[in-house]
């Protein structure tokens, strides 16, 4: 499945995203890419979730890992190319296997909330995607970029078809919603 126009998140300020995904199903596998570090590596970040009210996350970023040699950071994003980024995080909510709701940490005591929502339709999966309260506004349009390239990344381990190159990908997604939305990049 190409990267389409239908897949591009919605923005409503002051700091709320919203991301659609029809998934290959069964619910359980798009469950455990949500909750299980190794898998959730292959598209998001890794890191252990201990998956009740109050339990301590961690997402253990490596963008440099999810993609091709040929496919380098923009210079914006070239300190974290090969590094390893840890962010906290904090369960609020997880009901197998249908939501999973946690709070993310954006640095400087601020923190946003960032829910997943899965739903069977046929033999697929709707997966909803909120991430609310994100303060920083310099940091909107890379987030919805990111975010809708990981969510790409998910789609591609879980049809097994090629991945984008996900640096570019990141690049040309962040100047269409700074235009989409008028956001600084």
């Amino acid at each position: 499945m190409t990267d389409t126009n239908l897949d591009h998140g919605s923005f409503t300020p002051p700091g709320t995203l919203r991301f659609e995904r029809l998934l290959p199903g069964p619910i359980e596998k798009v469950w455990a890419y949500l909750v299980e570090p190794d898998l959730r590596a292959q598209w998001l970040a890794a890191g252990h979730m201990d998956l009740k009210p109050g339990g301590k996350a961690e997402l253990i970023f490596r963008n440099g890992e999810l993609t091709g040699p040929d496919d380098r950071p923009p210079e914006k994003y070239a300190k974290q190319g090969n590094s390893e980024i840890p962010t906290k995080a904090e369960i609020v909510e997880a009901v197998p296997p249908r939501l999973l709701r946690f709070k993310w940490e954006e640095g400087n005591d601020d923190w946003s909330d960032v829910t997943f929502s899965l739903e069977e339709d046929g033999d697929r999966v709707r997966l909803i995607l909120i991430h609310t309260d994100l303060a920083k506004v310099d940091s909107q349009a890379g987030v919805l970029a990111g975010w809708h390239a990981h969510l790409n990344l998910l789609r591609s381990v879980l049809t097994g078809e090629a991945e984008l190159p996900f640096w570019a990908t990141l690049e040309r997604l962040e100047a269409e919603y700074s235009t989409r939305y008028g956001l600084p990049i």
